[in-house]
């Protein structure tokens, strides 16, 4: 068995059922009926909440239990959010074609981790925003959750340097921030954590054949 469909096989709700505190900070930056891509979002809490008001939702997971669980999720709530199943390593998805990118808590390998972010960040169209949430390495010294790998946890240097290093997307750096915060996420996020948090609007495209 997978390892994220053994961690969501249980009742109840890993992260539980209510959206990531920050996302919902954050969500005031979208336009009403957003085209909103969310990899990872598991269960699916993120996903729902987003389609509740309105936004036009698609989650991409590569655990088959965690997006059958989010599919209930959504028909509980009366809402539809079109659900993938991929393995972010190797699923690519269509430039410029969703308004906003939400990434909370997706902790990939460092081998492949600044490919996948530079094909999120070209799936967002000009004026799209890209949004993220996950685990510093001092979540290390922490009991809240994340992974227990510190080449799979987050620094803003990191951030900056994957997303530096695709010239035909021009990202405006909106929130960049690193620091402790209090998790009440399900059993799976529970306590003092330390976290860090990046927003960025995309602002212009560039074609690399005429550098215009």
């Amino acid at each position: 068995m997978k390892f994220w469909d053994q961690q969501y096989s249980t009742p109840d709700f890993k992260y539980g059922t209510q959206a990531n505190w920050f996302l919902r900070n954050q969500a005031a930056h979208l336009h009403p009926g957003s085209e909103v891509l969310l990899p990872g979002d598991g269960e699916g809490r993120n996903s729902v909440w987003l389609a509740r008001r309105g936004h036009h939702v698609t989650a991409v997971d590569n655990s088959r239990v965690g997006l059958d669980k989010a599919s209930r999720l959504a028909a509980e709530n009366g809402v539809a959010v079109a659900l993938i199943e991929a393995d972010l390593e190797h699923w690519v998805p269509t430039p410029d074609s969703f308004d906003a990118v939400v990434l909370t808590y997706v902790h990939l390998p460092e081998s492949w981790r600044h490919i996948a972010h530079q094909r999120l960040t070209s799936a967002l169209r000009p004026g799209g925003w890209f949004i993220l949430e996950a685990f510093h390495p001092l979540q290390l010294g922490y009991s809240s959750g994340g992974p227990k790998d510190e080449s799979l946890l987050y620094t803003i240097d990191m951030i900056r340097s994957d997303l530096a290093a695709q010239p035909e997307v021009i990202l405006d750096e909106v929130l960049a921030w690193e620091g402790e915060a209090h998790l009440d996420e399900g059993s799976g996020h529970q306590g003092s954590a330390h976290l860090t948090r990046y927003v960025a609007h995309r602002v212009k495209s560039r074609n690399p054949d005429t550098n215009a």
